[in-house]
């Protein structure tokens, strides 16, 4: 194996931000990139992944050089590749919560986060001039300009990606002022979302709020108002690596705090309506699915990789033991996350 694990990244992606914390955490010697994917593998004469994403990790396997992407099954990975300070709880009960809320905060944290950095104009134009200059920080100011204002446009054209519109922007932004009012009293019982100790969940949440908190301007003065340690723990994730981890700093899946609760129901709330009937979209072969979520009519373009999301939690579930299940079933009972497990 390779002494540096090899990424490249974006310091505005989410994504590279979940995987650039956990290497940090988990004490594994890495070094980034800054670039397109696509791009950098095309310079280095690396066959890109399908599709591209950020972050794209570098892998050494039978000899090649290869480009891997998809930050769950990574981080799963790095758990057999590197030993110590895991990342995934012991207890299967509560690994499968950790999974749980790392897909949350993936599909439907970026729904925050997306929404947030392009529907209004301020956010917009700093999103559209600070981060080409992220990748390229000496570009001319005229191509700067020109660079900007495509990126922007393009960006802002793709918000139906995510669900954004006029009907479905107060619900997402309602459901972000939920969380994070729910996360901030949650923090007051303990640093992270499983325990003294952060888990798969954290890095993906952390993903999400290294944008809303520390860069996009309208999500930031929202927390700053309404979740203050939110900001203050995004701070903190940034680098764990001074963190000492104990086995017993995970939680008792069978006697977790109460303010758990509140973040399990808001999952149930918005994001399995909308994981249910885009998977059966996808099932049915329909390119759109239409549900209420949070009382509002929510339409969106079929996603099969969500799909893929709503199986590969139903797979983790059903490969608990009857014990696992149960407490499972407890810590999910009453929150509408139940129906993400029904079979």
């Amino acid at each position: 194996m390779a002494e540096l694990l090899r990424l490249i990244g974006g310091t505005g992606s989410p994504y590279t931000r979940k995987m650039v914390a956990l290497l940090r955490y988990r004490r594994i010697p890495y070094a980034v990139t800054w670039a397109h994917p696509a791009q950098e593998l095309e310079r280095l004469g690396i066959a890109p992944p399908r599709p591209v994403l950020l972050p794209t990790l570098l892998f050494e396997e039978d000899g090649d050089v290869r480009a891997r992407c998809d930050s769950t099954p990574l981080i799963r990975r790095l758990e057999t590749d590197y030993a110590g300070r895991s990342a995934v709880p012991t207890d299967p009960a509560l690994a499968f919560i950790d999974y749980l809320l790392e897909d949350f905060a993936d599909e439907w944290g970026t729904k925050w986060m997306f929404h947030y950095r392009w529907c209004r104009g301020a956010d917009a134009a700093k999103a559209a001039t600070v981060l080409p200059l992220t990748i390229d920080v000496s570009l001319p100011p005229r191509e700067l300009e020109a660079v900007a204002r495509a990126f922007g446009d393009r960006q802002i054209e793709r918000l139906w990606v995510v669900g954004s519109n006029s009907t479905t922007a107060a619900v997402i932004e309602a459901s972000y002022e939920r969380f994070l009012a729910a996360f901030a009293a949650h923090l007051e019982t303990q640093p992270c979302l499983l325990g003294r100790r952060p888990g798969a969940s954290d890095f993906a949440l952390f993903g999400q709020l290294s944008q809303l908190c520390a860069f996009d301007p309208t999500p930031r003065a929202i927390a700053d108002e309404l979740a203050p340690r939110a900001v203050a723990w995004v701070d903190r994730l940034e680098d764990l690596s001074g963190l000492e981890p104990a086995d017993d700093d995970w939680n008792d899946s069978g006697a977790p705090p109460a303010t758990l609760r509140p973040l399990l129901a808001e999952v149930g709330r918005v994001y399995a309506p909308a994981l249910l009937a885009n998977a059966a979209a996808v099932s049915a072969g329909d390119a759109e699915w239409e549900t209420d979520i949070d009382g509002a009519s929510w339409r969106q373009r079929s996603f099969p990789y969500q799909a893929k999301c709503l199986g590969w939690i139903r797979e983790h579930y059903a490969a608990l033991d009857d014990a696992a299940r149960g407490r499972v079933a407890s810590l999910l009972a009453g929150t509408g996350c139940e129906a993400l497990v029904a079979v």
